[in-house]
Order: structure tokens, then C-alpha cells, then sequence
């Protein structure tokens, strides 16, 4: 069994791991996925596990909360099934007591907005903005307790070359002293604790040892210890970290900000037809099968079909698209849309779980969820960096005390040391990227569902696409039509024609009947339709005898074909005769898309070969080989003989990714390196692609690929980022140039550290500047 639990008093990915590993540790649980945006673990049971059990044991490592409880968690997307809610525990991760009262509030908001909890993600991104506000109150209260205590301080007074000494003023530094350590510092000695409790040290073990060692030594030196106190240095170092990690969770929580705004794109009120009236209903309340209206500008609120009505619908932060979209009856429609100047009524299809956008969120958070090599890689190092700085900094301390160097110094050595090398940078590294990425790219069209063959699309040496639907449109239309008869204009050739096709449901047919309503020309009604077995159409049209028919048909009746009918292999010619005279020539081909050019370009430039398979003969594969430059094509393949097609590839030395429609090519995509569904539309259930693109068009798989290397360009830079500035920074703050006269104080490593992990978050969030590059 398996049921889904919000989770409070989680703020970083260290608590998500604490809390994880405190859950599958519980008899009776298999497996517990931990997600911190929204706050949710999946729990996976051999047996039932009660909720107070399972709260018993996070307890012991956190301040953590979960709770299940009957209601509406996704009532904003119309879900019906209940969801497991989160009791709002009143005292929060690292010591944000207070907090519990104001998310109260905001579920009691988010009950009158939705009858319900707050959809997906919000109750979290709630607590998260609280968590930065008290860090905002903590680093000002910090902040102007600690002017007098830098003014107070005998080495900032011996620097500014004045007296300000009083009696009783080093018992004034340590009284304003203890406050900056106990309420500024209070996030950081909570946290101490909680890694201790799990087992697992880490940044905060870091930040909590080397204040407490500088406040306890500086105390015992204001009651009789020999040596000089070390106030200062502590309280600049606490508003420091205080700045830095303020910052830091803004940046992160603009990451979330992207999915955020996928599960805000729902309305909350839907217009429900009934008879006569409109009803507004609640978006929770509203069925498959009803049909609403969509007044102009409005949200769509639930996936559906056109029955009236038509206008231009904005999809872009759905699919990518940029252009609104024109659509008319019988058409679909995705809820999150916005509906341009046109009123609508729309047959609902899909609601709650089951439509579009959910299934989008749902995918986002299963991949931001997933772990790719590069994140354990990440997790490993950020570990490893807590023992090396935890032995470093001690190792420091003897050895200053060692080479004869007084306590004071050593020790403010081995706090810089601790300070400058926690591993926060290190562990936001590839997280912030895998938020950004996923959520980003499913805003453009780019679903995720598997980081790994993501972030290994920068690998890929060959392309194969499927050559229907993507390189071209996937429907036959008229490329030229000209006519070979004295004192006929050409459309009234081809209005003649479309007489014979309109009733057709032939790819011809079709494709011609909708050149000619494209260029607005009426078509009248035909007389004794027949059909000439094989060879074509013939039929009476306003008394004039008109035949549409093959080539093979003018051979037979020795009829020569005019010079320029045939300009491409890939183009399919029909001839129109009036009266048995050959009046003119249609040509039709499957158009190959105008983006095609410009992402094969793009491949080619990024050195990926390109090969076409097709269901087409030969002649007409290579022609579209030809005309887009392809490096090979395979002709008058079937579905099955794709597999093949890839193994063949793969046999060869490349790394390839296949291109399909995510049902008839799901062997494929599977066998592939990288599997991309394209032209699934709205139907993002792919079971075997690792990406989905929402649309067919070439372009958007060339954006992938780009966006795949400049996403691992960014762990990359990140990840070097973190350690290089480590390797740099640790020696430092050891002391190696102190023989030169150069030294690290506490407060300048604590500057270095958080510059180094706010560098890292916000050359995470540049990524967002490149998807549509």
C-alpha cells in the first residue's frame, strides 16, 4: 500500500534526507520518497503504519509533522479523490517558533479560496517564505546589536585609535553578546542538535560549532579566563550567516516559483451550463460531461471539447507555444489556457487528476523527485566535506597551539576554517539546477521524466527521426497547381476540381478541398459522382464533365503530361480534365515543416547525425532526405523494424536518441539512448519516453538537446564552483599565509561562504535565460 503525507518544518534537502531515512528506518515502511517542493513523502508499506508512530520516530530527528487526514488537497484542479493534508504543526525546523499561528492562517485561506487545502505545492512555498522572513527578523535584530558590540570591542577601539572603555563594559558585551548568540544563532544551534540526533552531521554542525566554541571561550574569558574575548568576530560571523542564508532561501524559493505557477494557471470557479442558466460552481464540483461557458479572457478551467464557438486560446505556458492558437467545434481545449476575445461552451473531458496540467505537475515533481548520477555524486562530496572540515578544523587548533601560537589565535583558526568550508554550496549545487530545469522545461513543452537520459542528452551523436508529423506536418498539401488550358485561370481549375474531393476522405482529397477553403473560394456541388476504380474521380459539375485522375490514367488515354507537372520525387501530381481535355495539374506533398531547416542546422552544428526512417517509399524518403541534408534515411519501414533500426546505431559506436509517437515507436524509444515522444499533444502518458515533448515540432527537440548541455553546463560550473572554492578557501583559513602576514578573520570566511553558495544559487536561476536560446 501506499499513501502521500504533507510534511512540515522541512527547509533544505538535508532535512529531506533526514526525514527520509528517519521513515524507511520504521518497521512496516519499504520505501519513503521525500520531495521539499511541495513537502510530501510517498510511503510505500509492507503493513499499516500509524501516523503516530511515524511521528514519534521524525520527531527524534526534527521538529517534522506529518499528518493524514480526508479532504480536497487538489480541489483547485477539480481532483475527487482525498488527498493526505498536513497538520500544521505550531514550532518549526531550527527554531522558528511562532510560525504555527500563521499557518493556520494560510490553510484557513486556502480553505476559502478552494474549499480545500492549498493545491500541490503551496502550503509549502507558505512555510518557505515564512522560514525567510524570520531569517529577515533574526539578521536585523542581529544586525543593531551588533554595532555596540563592535564599538564596545577593545581591537575595533584600538584600530579606530580611540578610548571608549567604562567599567563593567566587558560584562555589556557579553549581555548583548549572549543575545546575538542564543536568538541570531538559534537556527544554527537547532540545527546542531537535529544532525547530531540523526547521525548526521552537516552544514549546521559546522556554523553551531565554531559560534559556540567563540562564545563559550569569550565568556570564559569575561569571568577570569586569560586571553582576549572574541564577541565581535561572533556577532559579525551570526549576521553574516543570517545574510547569507536569507539570500540564499529567496533564491531557492524563486526555483519553486516556476512549478508554483503551473499549479496556479487553474481557476477556482467554473460557469456550468444548465438549461437556460449559468451556474457558478466550484471547480472541485464540475464533471466530465459538463458543459461550460468561457467568457472571453477567462482561464479554461478543465480540459475539454469545443461544442461552440470559436477564438484564439494562449497556451503558452502550457505547451510553448507562443502564438494564441485559433480553435473552433469539435476542437480540444487544455485547462490553464486563457481564452482570447471569443466566447466559448466546452464539453468537459478531463478533470482533477486526470487532466493535462496535473498529469504536467505530477511528472515535474516525480522527476524533481529522482535523483541522476550527478545529484548523488553531489550528495557524496557534500558529505565527505563535512568530515574533512570537521577534522581540518581541529587538526588546526593543535596544530597552532603546537607551533607555539596563543590560544586565541589558534582557535579563531580552527572557526574559520569550519566556517568557510561548510558544504552549502556544494549540496545546492545540482539540486537548484534539477528544480529550475524541470519546471522551466515544462513550461516550454519539455516534459521530464527521466533526469538521467536529460542531463545525458549532451551525449547524443545520432538523431532518428520518424519523418511523419515531425520533419513534416503528417498531411498531404498542395505545393503548386497550374493550368494547361487556354483561357482557364488556375483557381477555377482547381474549383472544378474540389467539387470531385470535398466529400473525399482520401489524404488528396482532403489536402486539396483545404487549399481551396484557405483561399476563400466556394465549391459547388457535383452530378453523377463516380469513381474510377484505381485511376480517380469523375463527375458532372455545373454541366461541364470533370475528372480528377492519375497519370497512370492520362498514359492509358495516350494524353501527354504538360512539361513541369512533376518538380520533386517527393511530390504526388494529379490532372483535372474538363470536358476530356486536359485542363491543368494539381501537385501535392507532404510539406516538410519551415523549423525543419533550422534545427537540422542546429544538429548539424552541434555534430549530431541525423537519419530519417519511414513507412514512405524510396523515392519519396529520399527526396525529403535530400532537401533537409539528412546523413541517412531508412525507407518502407514498419514500427517494429525501428528497434532494429536503433541496435544498428547503437552497434556502430553512437549515442542515440529516437524520436516517435510514444505508441506505435514505444520499443524503440525504449531500446533508444534517449526516447522522445513527439506529437503527443495533450496525452502526456508515454510510459516509455524519458522526455515528452507536448509538440512535433523539430525546433523544440534541438531546444532540448541545447537546454539538456547548458542544464549539465550548469551542475558542471556549479559543482566546480563549490569544490574549487573549497580547495582555495580551507588552506586560507588554516593559516597558510600567515608567515606572509596574511590571515582569514571568522567574519571574512563567513562572507566567502555565503558569496560562495548565493553565486551558486543565482548561476542556477541564469538557466532560465537559456531555454529559449
Amino acid at each position: 500500500m501506499t499513501h502521500t503525507y504533507k510534511i512540515t518544518g522541512m527547509t533544505c534537502d538535508h532535512c529531506v534526507e533526514k526525514v527520509r531515512k528517519a521513515l524507511e528506518s520504521i518497521e512496516g515502511i519499504e520505501k519513503a520518497e521525500v520531495l521539499l517542493d511541495p513537502p510530501v513523502a510517498t510511503i510505500s508499506m509492507h503493513h499499516h503504519v500509524s501516523d503516530e508512530a511515524m511521528n514519534e520516530v521524525l520527531a527524534t530527528v526534527g521538529d517534522y509533522h506529518l499528518h493524514m487526514e480526508s479532504g480536497h488537497g487538489h480541489e483547485a484542479h477539480g481532483q475527487h479523490e482525498p488527498e493526505m493534508t498536513a497538520h500544521v504543526h505550531h514550532q518549526h525546523h531550527q527554531g522558528h517558533e511562532g510560525h504555527g499561528s500563521h499557518s493556520g492562517h494560510a490553510g484557513h485561506a486556502g480553505h476559502a479560496a478552494h474549499g480545500g487545502n492549498p493545491p500541490h505545492g503551496h502550503m509549502g512555498h507558505d512555510h518557505h517564505r515564512m522560514m525567510i522572513e524570520d531569517f529577515k527578523k533574526r539578521f536585523w535584530v542581529s544586525l543593531v546589536l551588533t554595532v555596540p558590540i563592535l564599538l564596545l570591542a577593545p581591537m575595533i577601539q584600538e584600530w579606530l585609535g580611540v578610548d571608549w572603555r567604562f567599567p563593567g563594559d566587558s560584562y555589556v558585551l557579553f549581555a548583548l553578546s549572549t543575545i546575538v548568540y542564543f536568538y541570531g544563532g538559534r537556527p544554527f544551534i537547532k540545527g546542531f542538535f537535529d544532525e547530531i540526533k540523526a547521525k548526521s552531521p552537516g552544514m549546521m554542525t559546522l556554523i553551531a560549532m565554531a559560534i559556540s566554541v567563540a562564545y563559550f571561550y569569550s565568556a570564559a574569558t569575561t569571568f577570569g579566563l586569560p586571553g582576549e574575548s572574541f564577541y565581535w568576530e561572533l556577532a559579525t560571523l551570526i549576521v553574516i550567516m543570517l545574510l547569507g542564508h536569507w539570500i540564499e532561501m529567496k533564491s531557492v524559493l524563486g526555483a519553486s516559483k516556476a512549478l508554483e505557477l503551473l499549479v496556479s494557471m487553474m481557476p477556482s470557479e467554473a460557469h456550468k451550463i444548465e438549461g437556460d442558466k449559468v451556474v457558478e460552481i466550484k471547480l472541485e464540483d464540475l464533471q466530465k460531461g459538463d458543459v461550460i461557458l468561457i467568457k472571453p479572457g477567462e482561464k479554461v478551467p478543465a480540459d475539454g471539447i469545443i461544442v461552440e464557438g470559436e477564438s484564439y486560446l494562449n497556451e503558452s505556458m502550457l505547451t510553448g507555444e507562443s502564438k494564441p492558437v485559433k480553435k473552433g467545434v469539435d476542437q480540444k481545449v487544455i485547462g490553464g489556457s486563457i481564452n482570447g476575445n471569443g466566447s466559448l461552451k466546452v464539453k468537459v473531458e478531463h478533470t482533477g487528476k486526470d487532466s493535462y496540467l496535473n498529469k504536467v505537475i505530477t511528472m515535474v515533481q516525480e522527476a524533481q523527485k529522482t535523483k541522476s548520477k550527478m545529484q548523488n555524486l553531489s550528495d557524496r562530496a557534500a558529505k565527505w566535506l563535512t568530515y574533512i572540515a570537521l577534522s581540518i578544523g581541529f587538526g588546526t587548533l593543535f596544530l597552532w597551539l603546537a607551533l607555539g601560537e596563543d590560544f586565541v589565535f589558534a582557535l579563531e583558526r580552527m572557526v574559520t576554517v569550519m566556517v568557510i568550508s561548510c558544504p552549502h554550496a556544494l549540496g545546492l549545487a545540482v539540486p537548484l539546477v534539477v528544480a529550475i530545469s524541470t519546471a522551466i522545461s515544462a513550461q516550454n513543452g519539455l516534459l521530464i521524466r527521466n533526469r538521467t537520459a536529460f542531463e545525458e542528452s549532451r551525449k547524443i551523436t545520432a538523431l532518428l527521426f520518424d519523418k511523419t508529423g515531425t520533419l513534416t506536418f503528417g498531411k498531404f498539401g498542395v505545393t503548386r497547381y497550374e493550368s494547361v488550358a487556354d483561357g482557364l485561370d488556375k483557381n477555377e481549375m482547381l474549383r472544378l476540381a474540389g467539387a470531385l474531393e470535398q466529400s473525399s476522405e482520401h489524404p488528396i482529397a482532403v489536402g486539396i478541398v483545404q487549399k481551396i477553403e484557405a483561399l476563400g473560394i466556394d465549391i459547388p456541388r457535383p452530378e453523377n459522382f463516380q469513381a474510377i476504380t484505381g485511376k480517380g474521380v469523375q463527375a458532372v459539375v455545373e454541366g461541364r464533365d470533370v475528372k480528377v485522375v492519375s497519370p497512370g490514367y492520362l498514359k492509358e488515354e495516350h494524353i501527354d503530361i504538360p512539361e513541369g507537372a512533376f518538380g520533386s520525387a517527393a511530390e504526388t501530381v494529379v490532372f483535372v480534365l474538363i470536358d476530356k481535355k486536359l485542363a491543368g495539374y494539381i501537385a501535392l506533398s507532404d510539406q516538410i515543416r519551415p523549423e525543419s531547416y533550422g534545427a537540422i542546422k542546429t544538429f548539424k552544428d552541434n555534430g549530431i547525425k541525423i537519419f530519417m526512417a519511414t513507412g514512405d517509399n524510396k523515392t519519396v524518403a529520399k527526396a525529403v532526405s535530400e532537401e533537409l541534408g539528412l546523413d541517412g534515411f531508412y525507407a518502407e519501414v514498419l514500427p517494429h523494424q525501428k528497434v532494429e533500426i536503433v541496435k544498428e546505431l547503437q552497434g556502430k559506436g553512437e549515442f542515440v536518441a529516437m524520436t516517435g509517437d510514444g505508441v506505435n515507436d514505444a520499443p524503440a524509444l525504449a531500446q533508444a539512448d534517449v526516447g522522445i515522444a513527439v506529437g503527443s499533444g495533450t496525452d502526456v502518458a508515454a510510459e516509455t519516453a524519458d522526455i515528452i515533448l507536448v509538440n512535433s515540432n523539430p525546433k523544440d527537440i534541438a531546444k532540448l538537446i541545447l537546454f539538456g548541455k547548458a542544464t549539465y553546463r550548469k551542475m558542471i560550473q556549479n559543482l566546480a564552483w563549490a569544490t574549487g572554492y573549497n580547495t582555495i578557501a580551507i588552506p586560507l583559513a588554516v593559516g597558510v599565509l600567515y608567515p606572509w602576514g596574511f590571515v582569514l578573520s571568522p567574519a571574512v570566511g563567513a562572507v566567502f561562504m555565503s558569496l560562495s553558495t548565493v553565486i551558486v544559487a543565482i548561476n542556477a536561476q541564469l538557466l532560465k535565460r537559456k531555454i529559449g536560446n
